[in-house]
C-alpha cells in the first residue's frame, strides 16, 4: 500500500498485558491480553464550528510502565500545550490523562479527552454510574441510536469476550453518542454534556486536565484464525445505479466529453447541489447541464426569499431531471426536506408546469435522516441521503473501519424509506459542506465558477482522492451499501481535488472502480458479508455469466474463497489495497 494512504505508520507500546497503537496524537486499540477493550483514547480540541485542530506530537517519552506526548494545538486560534499520557496503574488497571494549557483565550466546543468503544459491543449490556451515585441498567444500541444513550457518566463497566471491563471518568462530566450515525466505528463517550452552552471560552492560562482509568478482570476467550477468507453470496435484486456529483472545482476544467449515449451505464445522474443564497448558482447548474446526463437536483433555498426557488425552478426547463429536492439551510428543519420546504418545490414545480419526481430526506449525513424523518412529508418519491467517512477523524484507519458502518446505515436507511428507492449521495472521502458550523459558510464573489462553489470554498479535499487504493475502498463501499432497497450510489465528483480525473481529464485510479460498478448496475446482485470488514465481495448476473468482484483493505495479501449461490466456489489472492474480478 502507497504512503499516502496508510499514513504515518503507528508505533505499538506494550507494558505487561497492556498495549496499544500510538497513531499520531491518538492511543488506539488499547488492548488487555491482546483483545481490545477501548478502540481509542485521545485529547480533542474542537473551535466554535466544531472542526479540530491538529495536535502537534513534539515529544514521545516512552517506558515500561508509561507513555507520554508532549503536544501543541496548531490552527483554528487555538493555543494549548501540555501533555496526553498513558500508565499503568497495576497488572489490570491502565490509566489515561491529560493537561493541557491554553496560552491565550480561546472559543471550543470540546476540549478533553474522548473515549471510542468499539461497535462489537452492540447490544451488550452496560452498567452506568451517575454523579451522584445511582446506577442505572442499559445497553450499548443494536439499531444506530439517533440520540445519545447514555447521559451523566462518571463510569460505565460492560463484558465482553470474557472480559470484566470498568472504566472511571475524572475532570469533566461525560455522555454517549452513537458515532455509527456519521459511520465511525464507535461509540463515543465524551465531554462536556451538549445540553450546556456552547461555544464556551478557555481564558489564557486555564487547564483543562481530564483522566480515565480502564479497570479488566476475566479471562478472554479463545479465537481461532482461518486463513482462508471465506464469502457467501446470495442472489437478491438489481444492483443500484451508479451516479456521480458535479463539479465544484474552479475554472477551467477539462473539454466537456462527448455526450453519452443513452445506453451508457455510468453516470446515471449527475447530483447537483444549488445554494440559491450564492450568486453563481446558475453557473454551477450550467456546468452540470453540460455533462449531457439526468440531473439530481438539491436545492438549499434562501433564508427568507422563497422566491428564489421558483427562480431556480424555472431553470430547470429543458433539462432533463431524474429527481429534486430542497433543504432548508437553517432552523428546526436544518439540512432536511421537511413538509414547509417540499410544498414550496411542489409549487413552484407546479407553476413552471414540470412533472419531475421529488425526494427528500437529509442534506448531510445519515445522523439527520435518523433523527429528523419524522419531518418528511408523505407522497416523496424516494430518500437521500449524504455519506463520508472523514467527519470526526481523518485517519486511515477511520477511512477503512467505516465499511461496515457503511453497511448498518444502509440497512437502517432502507428500513426508515419504507419502500420508498434510496439514494445515497453525495458519497466523498471528506464532508460536501459543513452541517455543525456556527458561523456562515463561505460565499462566492463572482456570478461564474473561477473560485469554484460549495466544497470547492473550503478544505473538502483529501489527498487520498488520487490514491490507486481508493478504487479498491469504492468497490468494498458499493458492496457495503448496495444492499436491496437501494436505488442509486453516487460517488465523488466529475473532476477536481475531488473528483473521478484531474482538472486535466486525466483518470484517477478509482475511476476503474466506478466503470467496474457501473457495468453491473441495474443487474441481478450478488451480495454477502464481510468477515472481517476487511475484505468485501459484491457481484452481478450479467449475459456473460456471473461476475464478483473481490477487494481487500488489509495489509496484507489474503487467499479469498467466494461462494456463489449455486454452491460452486470461486479463489483469488488479492493484494492489499486492490480488487480484482473474479
Amino acid at each position: 500500500m502507497t504512503d499516502v494512504w496508510n499514513g504515518e505508520p503507528a508505533r505499538t507500546w506494550r507494558s505487561g498485558a497492556w498495549s496499544l497503537e500510538l497513531r499520531d496524537d491518538e492511543f488506539a486499540d488499547v488492548a488487555h491480553a491482546g483483545r481490545v477493550v477501548l478502540r481509542s483514547v485521545r485529547a480533542v480540541v474542537r473551535d466554535r464550528n466544531w472542526d479540530t485542530t491538529e495536535l502537534v506530537v513534539d515529544r514521545v517519552d516512552a517506558s515500561n510502565l508509561a507513555l507520554t506526548l508532549h503536544v501543541h494545538s496548531v490552527g483554528l486560534g487555538a493555543q494549548l500545550r501540555g501533555i496526553v499520557r498513558a500508565e499503568v496503574r497495576g497488572p489490570d488497571r491502565l490509566r489515561v490523562l491529560t493537561d493541557l494549557e491554553s496560552i491565550s483565550a480561546f472559543e471550543t466546543n470540546r476540549t478533553g479527552l474522548v473515549v471510542l468503544h468499539p461497535p462489537v459491543l452492540a447490544g451488550r449490556e452496560m452498567r452506568i454510574r451517575h454523579g451522584d451515585g445511582r446506577v442505572a441498567a442499559s445497553r450499548f444500541p443494536s439499531d444506530i441510536s439517533p440520540h445519545q444513550p447514555a447521559f451523566d457518566i462518571g463510569a460505565l463497566s460492560w463484558t465482553h469476550d470474557g472480559l470484566e471491563v470498568d472504566l472511571r471518568f475524572e475532570g469533566d462530566v461525560f455522555e454517549m453518542e452513537d458515532q455509527r450515525n456519521w459511520t465511525d466505528a464507535s461509540y463515543k463517550t465524551y465531554s462536556r454534556p451538549l445540553a450546556l452552552p456552547f461555544p464556551y471560552r478557555l481564558e489564557a492560562g486555564e487547564r483543562v486536565v481530564q483522566s480515565i482509568e480502564v479497570a479488566v478482570s476475566g479471562s478472554p476467550a479463545p479465537v481461532t484464525v482461518d486463513p482462508l477468507t471465506r464469502i457467501r453470496l446470495e442472489a437478491g435484486p438489481a444492483l443500484p445505479a451508479i451516479a456521480v456529483s458535479a463539479a465544484t472545482a474552479p475554472d477551467p476544467g477539462p473539454r466537456p466529453a462527448a455526450t453519452p449515449g443513452s445506453a451508457d451505464p455510468w453516470p446515471a445522474a449527475v447530483i447537483v447541489e444549488l445554494d440559491l443564497a450564492t450568486r453563481n448558482w446558475r453557473a454551477a447548474l450550467g456546468r452540470a447541464q453540460t455533462a449531457g446526463r439526468p440531473l439530481d437536483v438539491r436545492f438549499v433555498p434562501a433564508d427568507g426569499d422563497p422566491s428564489k426557488l421558483d427562480e431556480a425552478v424555472r431553470a430547470l426547463a429543458g433539462t432533463e431531471v431524474a429527481r429534486v429536492t430542497a433543504f432548508w439551510p437553517s432552523g428546526a428543519a436544518r439540512h432536511v426536506s421537511d413538509l414547509e420546504a417540499i410544498a414550496l418545490l411542489r409549487h413552484a414545480l407546479s407553476e413552471s408546469r414540470l412533472d419531475i419526481p421529488v425526494v427528500g430526506g437529509a442534506r448531510s449525513h445519515f445522523t439527520e435522516l435518523n433523527r429528523e424523518h419524522h419531518r418528511l412529508p408523505r407522497g416523496l418519491d424516494g430518500i437521500v441521503f449524504s455519506s463520508t467517512p472523514l467527519f470526526h477523524s481523518l485517519s486511515g484507519a477511520q477511512l477503512v473501519e467505516a465499511l461496515p458502518m457503511q453497511r448498518l446505515v444502509a440497512r437502517q436507511g432502507v428500513a426508515i424509506a419504507d419502500g420508498l428507492p434510496v439514494h445515497i449521495g453525495p458519497i466523498s472521502l471528506r464532508p460536501h459542506f459543513n452541517d455543525v458550523a456556527t458561523t456562515p459558510p463561505p460565499l462566492p464573489v463572482h456570478d461564474d465558477l473561477r473560485e469554484g462553489y460549495g466544497s470547492a470554498l473550503i478544505e473538502a479535499a483529501d489527498a487520498r482522492q488520487t490514491a490507486p487504493e481508493l478504487a479498491a475502498w469504492t468497490i468494498a463501499s458499493a458492496a457495503a451499501l448496495a444492499v436491496p432497497g437501494v436505488a442509486t450510489l453516487a460517488y465523488f465528483e466529475e473532476w477536481g481535488p475531488r473528483g473521478v480525473r484531474g482538472a486535466d481529464g486525466i483518470p484517477y485510479p478509482v475511476l476503474d472502480a466506478i466503470e467496474a460498478l457501473a457495468d453491473l448496475a441495474g443487474r441481478p446482485g450478488l451480495r454477502g458479508d464481510s468477515p472481517d470488514g476487511l475484505v468485501w465481495a459484491l457481484g452481478a448476473r450479467t449475459d456473460r455469466g456471473d461476475v464478483v468482484l473481490l477487494a481487500n483493505l488489509a495489509r496484507d495479501t489474503r487467499s479469498v474463497q467466494v461462494e456463489l449461490p449455486d454452491g460452486t466456489t470461486r479463489s483469488a489472492r488479492v493484494r492489499p489495497g486492490t480488487f480484482v474480478r473474479v
